[in-house]
């Protein structure tokens, strides 16, 4: 599957090729190509010795032309460059004492390593990790990272799964940051791609079917992952997970659109993944999650693969910012036109999809399945990821869409949600700088496909203007976040707000269960009223929302309680103090949360977690 240095003085090279019947490893530094030996299993092998790191290697598939392994560890040189063969002993890592996070301490932070930093590396990153966990951040995940053409790209379109992108510093730089992350307690996690590759520099054609005749995503072929020689297809997918947990220590991955893997097979990749995984997991001591990105709204993503599931560990949750985004901006409902309801938020709040059964006009049918008894952690949700701007014509980031009261809304629907939260990057200080699609493909005809591409999906969303070209380099730059402005003026308060939330997630034990037994909601017209406590109601928290530009009020009543104190708040007028019966008016766009003061049971007392206004 991948070149093995061995004894430091040989590499044994592997490529899978089943319908091929010869293989020539070209070694063009040494002007030197050497005959494969083929095996059973449908792989190529062979030991040189005297090669070792640093080698750069062709294979050559039946005498045709040289090609790049398709399981690259690293090209140096680009996607049509040869690859390197990678020492990965030769790393000293620095984690010996890292065992991971609970799953339900999560906190994401999204990032993209070429638009992060003005050096747009790996390493770059890693002065700004001690920010990030200041902030209370303890989870970054990065978009995808697997060798892509050109210099700059989403990475949705890679080409060489293993390989870490050379403009981002290559193997070593990836291997740098995650060290840094886990040396101060952030894990790891990496968005990768198993339902298609990208079409410039594909060179998996060349070697063996690993692409699917009965089966297209929208971004090309389907991996065959059920038809004949599917199983070489499994092995390379299945090993490419234990790539990035082995060489690079990353904690999981984020999986991109399963609902676009197909596989009818009685022992599917779901099955096969799972199983390799939990072996890895006693190995290793140490927890390795998947999430996925899914369409269906279906549980089953969540489900243990033994009762037809998927096996995933958590999900991301759409229903839950379209439900929030078309509350917060009125021209949202243009683009969601199955959203706008409150109800529909509160909805999202308990039970998780908004969608689980009724008819949707944006499918034309009914979509999705009900998802209320599921724990909370096996969702993620957020206000942003790179989709949400990327995706708008001018990449417009929520800063830019709603003001700042409605930003500290937003932020405290996420963060004291019952459910993991994500941050884009640079949204816990309302960053304004666009993040755009962009892209640097060489070839001319993809670069025309993908500009009549992005034409039409933004039709599909009736966008009033056409999106900007891609390739244009200047929209890369301009999506380069502005890390300074997180110290000035509005941009501090959000970021002084994003850390008490999520200090109050933290510390409060009502927040940190997300089983969501503990949880129910009340409307007004305005207002959503999130309730929390425990089993015998001795722990109460009230957290309210006024989802309106005009001032709304809500009384504090619930069984038992007699006083109620104010532990957060995005306005100072509300009360400090209010007792059994009494309204509260809340400001647009307000925000207040109350605990129950008795101090009998209260281990957290008003003194330990009132904080101080964020206005």
């Amino acid at each position: 599957m991948q070149p093995t240095i061995i004894h430091n003085d040989s590499c044994t090279f592997t490529v899978w090729a089943p319908e091929k019947n010869s293989m020539i490893l070209h070694l063009p530094d040494e002007r030197r190509s050497i005959g494969m030996d083929k095996c059973s299993d449908g792989y190529f092998r062979i030991k040189v010795p005297g090669v070792g790191a640093g080698q750069r290697y062709f294979y050559r598939p039946e005498d045709q032309a040289d090609r790049p392994d398709p399981a690259s560890h690293y090209q140096p040189g680009g996607i049509h460059g040869p690859s390197e063969v990678v020492d990965h002993s030769r790393y000293s890592w620095q984690d010996d004492k890292w065992r991971g996070l609970p799953l339900e301490e999560l906190i994401f932070y999204e990032l993209h390593v070429g638009t992060f930093t003005k050096e747009g590396t790996c390493s770059a990153i890693i002065p700004f990790l001690d920010d990030l966990v200041s902030t209370g951040i303890n989870a970054i995940e990065l978009m995808p990272v697997a060798q892509f053409p050109g210099t700059r790209n989403w990475g949705y379109d890679g080409t060489f799964l293993y390989a870490v992108q050379n403009t981002y510093g290559g193997p070593h730089a990836l291997k740098q940051l995650v060290d840094a992350c886990h040396q101060r307690g952030l894990a790891v996690f990496l968005d990768v791609v198993y339902n298609h590759v990208g079409a410039e520099g594909d060179c998996l054609p060349f070697f063996g079917p690993y692409f699917s005749d009965k089966y297209q995503t929208p971004w090309g072929k389907a991996f065959n992952y059920d038809g004949p020689w599917s199983d070489g297809v499994k092995d390379f997918i299945i090993g490419n997970v234990l790539h990035w947990a082995d060489h690079y220590h990353i904690d999981g991955l984020r999986l991109d659109a399963v609902h676009e893997i197909f596989d009818r097979n009685a022992v599917r990749i779901w099955d096969l993944l799972h199983t390799t995984l939990r072996k890895w997991q006693q190995r290793s001591g140490r927890p390795f999650y998947l999430i996925a990105e899914s369409d269906l709204n279906s549980p089953r993503i969540v489900a243990p693969p033994d009762r037809g599931g998927y096996g995933f560990d958590t999900q991301w949750m759409d229903d839950f910012h379209h439900a929030l985004y078309v509350l917060l901006d009125k021209d949202g409902i243009k683009h969601y036109k199955d959203f706008g309801r409150l109800e529909q938020f509160a909805k999202a709040y308990t039970e998780g999809f908004v969608h689980s059964g009724e008819y949707v006009t944006f499918r034309y049918r009914r979509h999705g399945a009900a998802a209320a008894g599921l724990p909370g952690y096996q969702f993620v949700v957020f206000n942003q990821n790179h989709d949400l701007p990327g995706n708008r014509p001018q990449g417009q980031r929520l800063s830019v869409l709603v003001d700042h009261q409605r930003l500290k809304l937003a932020a405290a629907a996420v963060l004291l949600s019952p459910y993991l939260p994500l941050l884009f990057m640079g949204e816990e200080y309302g960053e304004d700088a666009p993040f755009y699609f962009f892209s640097d493909h060489q070839d001319q005809r993809l670069r025309d496909e993908l500009r009549e591409g992005r034409k039409k999906e933004f039709e599909a969303f009736e966008w009033s203007r056409e999106p900007p070209d891609p390739q244009d380099e200047g929209l890369f730059i301009q999506s380069k976040l502005q890390w300074s402005k997180r110290e000035q003026g509005e941009y501090r308060l959000l970021l002084n707000w994003h850390r008490q939330l999520i200090t109050l997630r933290k510390t409060h034990p009502l927040l940190k269960d997300l089983s969501r037994n503990n949880i129910r909601t009340d409307l007004g017209r305005s207002i959503l009223a999130v309730h929390r406590h425990n089993s015998d109601n001795s722990r109460q928290l009230v957290v309210v929302f006024n989802f309106s530009d005009q001032p709304a009020s809500y009384r504090l009543a619930y069984d038992g309680a007699n006083r109620w104190v104010r532990i957060l708040t995005s306005h100072t007028q509300l009360p400090e103090l209010v007792y059994t019966g009494e309204e509260i008016s809340l400001p647009a766009w307000g925000i207040g949360a109350y605990d129950l003061d008795d101090t009998s049971i209260n281990t957290l007392r008003p003194s330990a977690l009132t904080m101080p206004s964020a206005e």
